[in-house]
């Protein structure tokens, strides 16, 4: 660790800086400048290709040239524009400024004043960060997710067949299936996936205030609303919104920022049942041999994993709740606050992106404890007498559920003995006792739908 990374004060920059590095091509100031270029030269681009008689003359064979800005943008531009900055105190601007000396070098002066023609910089801001933050889902988010989910559902398979006492207010109830415990999170992340994935990538591409007044005043008979819709759509894979302030409503993003968080919500509830169970000794933890699981007690192996994940993943939802509920309110035509915490939307990524990875570590060191597991439905007989109830209603046998309640709360320990005891002394057919004697916390799991 470098001495920058043991002086930043965000962990995401310093401690856990390795973990999300692949981050800074989506939400550094790098990043953001790349963006914001690549949607200038698109644009100057589509510009090329409109009856427009001051560009009648660019020749298309030029477009390789202007891609290359972006394409093989790096760190020295970057500085280049943020001395550029530094002198006008405005980040696109000089992001425009940076263009125009590029076009000086190439010999395309002559057209460097429809770098950014008509366009205010929400038109490239409200473009260049949903590009990133799609872009990042994709290409990072997503894959990590599928993993999780992937090796769930090979863990569900494996654990299939082991019956496990279920707890319902934390206190022993019906058994259930440790594959299908799993399942009901695999369901639940897998639901809430396909939500998200069907929540659009808006943009605003329109002019200081949504209007096209630059545009039209300059070219009145350029149908920019039909320029707008396909350049968006087509060049940048976003969907315009048409009716718009100087930004855009940040409606959609604000629900992406919600399904991020409701998935978050899944695994964090998922980091507590998983800690839960190994601190019931259902699980056992696969460490390295070097590992310290506590300063002090030599014996412990703490579910730090889950803990690690519940942490960040609830400074991420934090985060998520604040940029949904502040991103789609600003005051009249715009204000500066999206702005302002647009600029923090790697960070609850990061932190998300980092409780995926430690999740991910966590589950793969559980081992099955099942001695513990089956000494657990042994000691807790008392939990068959739900079906006995159930079985003895289905025979109209009178206040089966009374009866049960009494011999489980006596204070009496409830064993296999208990139980057979019991179901002798009932006024019942043999054919009935002989399917109660074969009922036990161990197959009492219900319907094998999995």
């Amino acid at each position: 660790m470098d001495e920058r990374e043991l002086l930043n004060i965000s962990p995401i920059d310093g401690r856990y800086h390795s973990k999300v590095a692949e981050l800074g091509q989506y939400f550094s100031e790098y990043a953001l400048m790349k963006f914001r270029i690549y949607v200038e030269v698109e644009y100057f681009i589509a510009m090329t290709e409109l009856p427009i008689a001051q560009l009648k003359d660019f020749d298309s064979d030029n477009r390789g040239k202007l891609r290359n800005i972006y394409k093989k943008f790096n760190i020295d531009d970057c500085q280049q524009i943020k001395v550029i900055e530094a002198k006008i105190n405005h980040d696109v601007k000089a992001v425009e400024y940076f263009i125009k000396d590029k076009f000086d070098e190439l010999g395309f002066g002559k057209w460097k004043e429809f770098i950014h023609f008509g366009l205010t910089s929400q038109d490239i801001n409200n473009t260049a960060i949903p590009i990133s933050l799609r872009d990042a889902l994709i290409d990072v988010y997503a894959p990590l997710l599928e993993d999780l989910i992937n090796t769930l559902s090979e863990l569900a398979i494996q654990w299939t067949k082991i019956p496990m006492l279920a707890r319902t207010h934390g206190q022993p109830a019906s058994p259930t299936m440790l594959g299908k415990e799993i399942r009901v999170f695999i369901e639940r992340l897998s639901k809430q996936r396909n939500v998200f994935n069907a929540i659009p990538f808006s943009a605003k591409f329109g002019g200081a205030t949504g209007n096209f007044n630059a545009h039209f005043v300059a070219y009145p008979d350029i149908d920019w609303i039909s320029f707008a819709d396909e350049f968006v759509s087509s060049r940048l894979g976003l969907e315009r919104c048409r009716y718009t302030t100087q930004i855009e409503h940040y409606d959609n993003m604000a629900a992406a920022f919600d399904g991020l968080k409701r998935i978050n919500t899944i695994l964090i509830d998922m980091s507590r049942d998983l800690w839960t169970y190994i601190s019931m000794d259902y699980f056992k933890q696969r460490i390295n041999k070097d590992e310290v699981g506590s300063s002090a007690m030599p014996h412990k192996v703490n579910p730090i994993d889950f803990e690690n994940a519940e942490g960040n993943l609830g400074i991420a939802n934090a985060m998520f709740e604040h940029l949904s509920a502040k991103l789609p309110i600003s005051r009249l035509q715009r204000d500066l606050t999206d702005s302002t915490v647009l600029r923090n939307v790697g960070v609850p990524m990061a932190h998300t992106i980092l409780a995926f990875k430690s999740i991910s570590r966590g589950l793969k060191k559980l081992q099955v404890n099942e001695a513990k597991i089956h000494d657990d439905l042994d000691n807790n007989w008392a939990v068959i007498a739900e079906a006995i109830q159930t079985i003895l209603r289905r025979e109209n046998y009178p206040q089966p559920y009374e009866a049960l309640k009494n011999l489980t709360r006596n204070g009496q320990a409830i064993t296999k003995a208990t139980m057979q005891e019991f179901i002798e002394g009932l006024d019942v057919s043999e054919d009935i006792k002989e399917q109660l004697r074969g009922i036990t916390p161990f197959n009492y799991t219900g319907m094998r739908y999995f």
